[in-house]
């Protein structure tokens, strides 16, 4: 079960976002500000922290801060939650290294969704270390024609589709239209699941 770690100083969201994550299967757990949150991240080490960044203290991005200068806390998932007057100071924070942010008020399935979207690329890097790209050929056996394959073998290295046409000399285009049939091919609905398969693919 993966852990998520809130941050928030407003009891009624701190709340509700325990409810929705503990509903979901996740071990979620709360502090109520900034110092608090960096003392939790330390001791539990979650795979996810979730924080405000207007608190009073320790606000949103000394919490970032301080856990992307310890070496304990700084590969977690971190994804801001701001209200729509912070949006002007989300450079910063990008800035720092967080990964996300969530504008409030936002509905459960963009937090839902932008949690999935976080866990799947840290899911996806750690595969890739383990990972010797050498050829598309594995793909074939997902029912991908060699055209097909050689494209998801591209975007799975993180390239993009104008990338992957320059490599596989053929227009952008087409390169799209090779990206819906291996949706369709695969059954999934976007780019991230997609290279998800391929990579577990590729690592058999």
């Amino acid at each position: 079960m993966k852990s998520i770690l809130v941050i928030e100083d407003e009891p009624h969201l701190r709340a509700n976002l325990l409810t929705i994550l503990q509903m979901e299967n996740f071990n979620a757990f709360a502090a109520e500000n900034g110092l608090r949150g960096v003392e939790m991240a330390r001791q539990k080490k979650p795979d996810m922290i979730l924080c405000d960044i207007m608190m009073p203290g320790l606000d949103g991005y000394s919490v970032l801060q301080e856990l992307r200068s310890d070496d304990a806390t700084v590969g977690i998932p971190f994804i801001f939650l701001t209200s729509k007057s912070d949006r002007t100071d989300l450079r910063t924070g990008m800035a720092l290294g967080a990964d996300d942010y969530l504008t409030k008020p936002f509905a459960v399935p963009e937090l839902l969704s932008a949690i999935e979207a976080r866990f799947l690329r840290l899911e996806q890097q750690r595969m890739q270390h383990k990972i010797n790209f050498v050829s598309s050929e594995p793909l074939r056996k997902l029912g991908l024609t060699p055209r097909e394959a050689d494209v998801l073998f591209w975007l799975a290295q993180g390239k993009t589709n104008a990338e992957a046409g320059l490599i596989l000399e053929m227009s952008v285009a087409t390169v799209k239209k090779h990206v819906e049939h291996i949706f369709a091919k695969l059954g999934v609905e976007n780019r991230s699941a997609a290279i998800l398969r391929a990579i577990e693919s590729l690592g058999e």
